[in-house]
């Protein structure tokens, strides 16, 4: 397929959740770890988001934090659960992110993965999981409108089904006009395709099978061209796992325990609905290639280990400049 532009951007979650899982929860590590990550040549870097579901550093803390040790990669979310926090108090915390990384914010933004856990985390904050996926949506349409609220025009004033807000105008404006770029954090179901192509400015899937992707990203290219938006309005992205290691069996036992302790689920379960590789570092960089071919031109890549550090300049030496080489 390939029919987007340019070369494709490949990116690294900071290990939160790996260090709640090892109970040692640490700045220093983060930071060195996202010092390295730009300097090894990756693109971008990631927070992922979880209050008690799958607790972590709060990742908008964190990212704040490795924007002032970096100064080139993106920093984002993948992905942020807005409904966890108060729209305003969330609007408010992103513009001021925005600024302190100098507008090289992008948020994936994720309505509420489908687990118990999940439900029961809502409930902890008087969150509503039902309707939560036009709840995300009309957050982003408060969002926006507060970031542009100052300029002429806009009104200041926001009226929606779930929530309603006086004098956005007074709330800090981002630094990039209209605030950072927004992706859905979401599978290729019919709804959620409609929902990029209409609202948002990226699809940030992990879906199991680059045929699917490279099906579903064709479909959002004609969707959004029906609503008039412009080639290159949306970002093709793909949250993947990997797990290098020369010896597969090895490196599946290894993604094995990771899985286990991470969601407290099998592989099996969890590479039904999720993009997973394992074995060499050229492997893997080929199961990747597969969804650059297929469209995607920002890969997020998760490590599927306890301890993450060691396999990160392997991906960087082998990995990105053959996903690089894909899209080219």
């Amino acid at each position: 397929m390939d029919t987007s532009p340019g070369p494709a951007r490949v990116g690294v979650l900071l290990p939160t959740r790996e260090q709640a899982i090892n109970g040692t929860f640490a700045a220093a590590p983060l930071l060195d770890f996202a010092r390295q990550a730009e300097q090894l040549g990756f693109d971008s870097l990631w927070a992922g988001d979880s209050l008690t579901a799958r607790p972590r550093l709060d990742p908008l803390v964190v990212l704040s934090a490795a924007a002032a040790v970096t100064s080139r990669v993106t920093l984002g979310t993948a992905a942020l659960t807005p409904a966890l926090r108060h729209p305003l108090t969330g609007a408010h915390q992103v513009a001021s992110l925005d600024h302190v990384a100098g507008a090289r914010l992008a948020l994936g933004l994720g309505s509420g993965f489908p687990m118990p856990e999940t439900e029961e985390e809502f409930a902890a904050v008087g969150a509503s999981f039902a309707g939560r996926a036009a709840r995300l949506d009309e957050i982003v349409t408060l969002w926006r409108q507060a970031w542009n609220a100052g300029q002429a025009g806009t009104q200041s004033d926001f009226e929606g089904r779930f929530w309603q807000a006086r004098g956005l105008e007074r709330l800090p404006a981002p630094q990039r006009t209209g605030g950072p770029p927004l992706w859905l954090a979401g599978s290729d179901t019919p709804r959620v395709l409609e929902r990029v192509a209409r609202h948002y400015d990226g699809w940030m899937p992990f879906l199991p099978s680059a045929v699917d992707y490279a099906a579903a990203w064709r479909r959002i290219t004609e969707l959004a061209a029906a609503a008039g938006r412009p080639a290159g309005a949306i970002t093709p992205a793909l949250y993947a796992t990997l797990t290098v290691n020369e010896d597969p069996a090895a490196a599946r036992a290894e993604l094995e325990h990771y899985i286990g302790h991470y969601y407290g689920r099998t592989l099996e379960q969890m590479a039904a609905v999720q993009a997973y590789a394992w074995g060499s570092a050229e492997s893997c960089a080929e199961a990747l290639a597969a969804y650059v071919r297929s469209g995607a031109r920002h890969l997020i890549i998760r490590i599927g280990s306890l301890d993450c550090a060691p396999q990160l300049k392997l991906i960087a030496d082998v990995v990105l400049p053959r996903l690089k080489e894909a899209s080219r």
